[in-house]
C-alpha cells in the first residue's frame, strides 16, 4: 500500500496525543506477538479468535482517534484556507473511511 507524502508544514492533529498512539500501538504489537505465540504452541482455536477479534478492535480504535483528529485539525486548518483545500482534505477523510469500511 503506498504511503502518503504530506507536504503540508502544519502540525498533524494526533501530535498532541503521539505518546498516547506509540503506547497503544505498543501494545497492540505486543497483542500480535502473543497470537503468534499462541498459533506456534497450538492453542485453542476460539481462543485465538477472540485475541485476532480484539487486536481488530484495538486497532479500529487507533484509526478511528487519527481520522477524529484528522477532521478536527486538518480539515479544519483546511477550510480555514479554502474552499477547495477543504474539499480536498474531506476527500482524503472519505477514502480513508471507504478503506477502513472496506478492511
Amino acid at each position: 500500500m503506498p504511503m502518503s507524502v504530506d507536504t503540508d508544514p502544519h502540525q498533524h492533529g494526533y501530535i498532541s496525543d503521539k505518546e498516547r498512539y506509540l503506547g497503544r500501538m505498543k501494545r497492540i504489537e505486543g497483542q500480535a506477538r502473543g497470537i503468534a505465540k499462541m498459533i506456534d504452541e497450538e492453542k485453542y482455536c476460539i481462543d485465538i479468535l477472540t485475541q485476532v477479534s480484539a487486536l481488530t478492535r484495538a486497532l479500529q480504535g487507533v484509526a478511528t482517534g487519527l481520522l477524529d483528529d484528522h477532521l478536527k485539525h486538518c480539515v479544519l486548518d483546511a477550510a480555514k484556507l479554502s474552499d477547495e483545500a477543504a474539499v480536498e482534505k474531506i476527500q482524503e477523510a472519505t477514502d480513508a473511511i471507504n478503506r477502513l469500511v472496506r478492511s
